[in-house]
């Protein structure tokens, strides 16, 4: 027996390994039955042409050994193993992979399935393990190998005995302290957790023995008395939910699935399972919840899908394969066709990423459309809950994601008195109109009332009632929806009269100009303008903000940032044919200041219809009684 240094480079990097690259201590276990894994597949690979193996498929296990008094923790397989040369090439130098070669080997003949990528996962046993001993005995040949390293002062290697081919991977873990609890590791239930949550789907059975409980043969019935066995069970399911068919996974199954590994007691809205052969290949099993996580909009919710390469989990919440807009989808993706760098936890973002992420956004959006057109309640419960985000992911990163969400909004309808889509908006559209109208606003029954919803109704047109902050921001980003413009009806012209109304109404204003500039003087800074409407109805005056922001986004920007919230300027706007406006311009000559209170008075109600706040609210409250005596 010899020992051996690790290369210079290579003890550097373990040290990096052991400290900075692996964020959780646990993931060794994952790391160690990877590989195990790796060298069965080789194996198996090997039994199609050869004969001589002698190990059916059925017979090929991962083998689980605790021995607390020792300390150690021992992981075996029935795979390939491993020549002298082998330990030297793949555990003498960091980063050197067995599985890497053999892949690169045998892909241009069949297209192996190899999880380890790198070599150096093996290494990540040393964040437990204060010395970690490698038996093995390569298929084919006679004598047996004995690698053993402490991690710091290199590893030596001498001959052993082993029967089979196959490796033990014995750890021995390090002394606890008031900082690590290393002792867990041994712990039946730990292992088993750490099994279920990364290793669930490695296709060959991982078995450990466990303690279970019975009945002893000579227990009373009236007084059953137990004692502990101990028995070799399979730790994991192997086959996981995605890989079966669609056809043979029941809906009570998909519905099991994901209370259980996602641990929602409701049941899913929507579930997609679906499978992509090409460039990349990957398999993907994604639920649309039917109720928000309580921290959904907050800065701590974890989006995006777990990731599993062949069975074995990656991440747990990938975002790179969720965009923000459909955040609150839970999943699973699982390929073979990802790089992984230095660790699995390292993901290389590249084009095999972007691709896989891309085709997650399309099928996702593609059944939110076929529910909305096929399933309208099913649809307006998910968007009841989630159609706020729908609408975040429509104006964020300056509209990048527009076309992935825009048809998946919804508004509710003034005229139709429900929910509709902008196409379904832009479909119905009356003769002759030519703008998408909509009206921002705390709720639907006040906008409702509006004069210019009013005005906008008699003529058989359609407006859209905006009752969320985000609302407003929606035209401002699409522009145009279907070549049609947006047009707010509170802040801007609805684009109802000819040139030949125009010019009457400018007219009207030159021979009212004496009124307009009386209500202008007598209310100074509380208005920039008055002037005259053809599109009030019934009403007598109504608010509208200058060119530019709309009261309902001035509110927004105050609560948002006072700070640097600013207030637009208000136009009153006077309907010059309602009775109250003519008494106003009568009593200009009959009674000055009652003219004046009048002037105040309209103003006053004019806020109140616009929901603007009143600055002084016991002086309108003393002016109507003022008026009424």
């Amino acid at each position: 027996m010899e020992k051996q240094q690790f290369k210079a480079e290579s003890k550097r990097l373990l040290d990096l390994m052991i400290n900075s690259i692996y964020t959780h201590r646990e993931i060794f276990l994952r790391e160690i039955i990877s590989n195990a894994s790796d060298a069965i597949d080789k194996l198996a690979y090997t039994a199609l042409t050869d004969d001589k193996v002698g190990i059916a498929r059925d017979e090929f296990a991962i083998t689980i050994t605790r021995d607390q008094e020792n300390r150690t923790l021992t992981v075996s397989d029935n795979g390939i193993g491993m020549s002298k040369a082998e330990l030297e090439e793949n555990l003498g130098t960091i980063c050197k992979s067995g599985s890497l070669g053999f892949k690169q080997a045998m892909e241009k003949q069949e297209d192996i399935d190899i999880i380890g990528q790198f070599g150096v996962g093996f290494y990540s046993a040393f964040m437990v393990a204060s010395t970690i001993t490698v038996i093995t005995k390569k298929y084919g040949e006679d004598t047996a190998w004995k690698w053993v390293s402490d991690g710091a002062d290199g590893y030596t290697i001498e001959e052993t005995q082993r029967d089979a081919a196959g490796t033990d991977i014995i750890m021995v873990l390090k002394e606890d302290s008031e900082e690590e609890n290393y002792s867990e590791f041994l712990d039946e239930y730990k292992i088993r957790s750490l099994i279920r949550k990364y290793s669930d789907y490695i296709r060959y059975p991982i078995r450990m023995e466990v303690t279970k409980s019975r009945k002893t043969e000579d227990s009373p019935e009236d007084k059953p008395e137990y004692e502990d066995y101990t028995e070799m069970e399979t730790l994991n399911s192997m086959v996981p939910i995605w890989q079966r068919a669609k056809k043979d996974v029941t809906e009570e199954e998909y519905d099991a699935f994901y209370r259980e590994k996602f641990f929602d007691y409701n049941k899913p809205l929507r579930v997609i399972h679906s499978s992509a052969e090409g460039s990349v290949s990957f398999k993907a099993l994604l639920y649309i919840p039917g109720k928000a996580p309580f921290d959904f909009y907050s800065k701590d919710f974890k989006r995006g899908l777990q990731l599993y390469s062949s069975g074995v989990m990656i991440m747990d919440n990938c975002e790179d394969l969720l965009p923000e807009h459909f955040r609150f989808v839970r999943g699973i993706v699982d390929t073979q066709d990802l790089s992984l760098n230095i660790s699995r936890e390292m993901l290389q973002h590249n084009r095999q990423l972007t691709i896989i992420a891309r085709n997650i956004e399309k099928k996702i959006k593609s059944e939110l459309k076929s529910m909305m057109e096929n399933d309208r309640e099913k649809y307006e419960e998910f968007y009841g809950v989630f159609g706020r985000q729908l609408k975040y992911g429509t104006v964020s990163d300056y509209g990048a994601h527009k076309e992935a969400c825009q048809d998946l909004l919804l508004f509710y309808s003034h005229k139709q008195g429900k929910l509709v889509s902008l196409k379904e908006y832009v479909d119905a559209m009356a003769e002759g109109q030519e703008k998408i109208y909509f009206a921002p606003g705390e709720n639907k029954e006040h906008l409702a009332k509006l004069p210019q919803v009013e005005t906008l109704s008699k003529k058989g047109y359609d407006v859209l009632l905006f009752t969320e902050d985000v609302d407003e921001f929606i035209p401002q980003t699409l522009i145009t929806y279907e070549e049609k413009s947006f047009c707010n009806v509170s802040s801007e012209d609805l684009g109802l009269e000819s040139e030949e109304e125009k010019k009457e109404a400018e007219e009207k204003a030159e021979e009212l100009k004496g009124l307009l500039t009386f209500v202008k003087e007598s209310l100074g800074d509380q208005v920039k303008e008055v002037k005259l409407s053809r599109n009030l109805g019934n009403y007598p005056v109504c608010m509208t903000p200058d060119a530019g922001m709309s009261f309902e986004m001035e509110k927004y920007m105050k609560r948002a940032n006072p700070e640097y919230a600013f207030p637009v300027g208000r136009i009153l706007e006077l309907n010059a044919d309602h009775e109250a406006v003519k008494a106003m311009q009568r009593l200009m000559t009959e009674d000055p200041v009652k003219a004046k209170d009048y002037a105040q008075l309209l103003c006053y109600q004019a806020q109140l219809m616009a929901e603007l706040p009143l600055e002084d609210a016991f002086a309108y409250t003393e002016l109507v009684c003022k008026l009424m005596q």
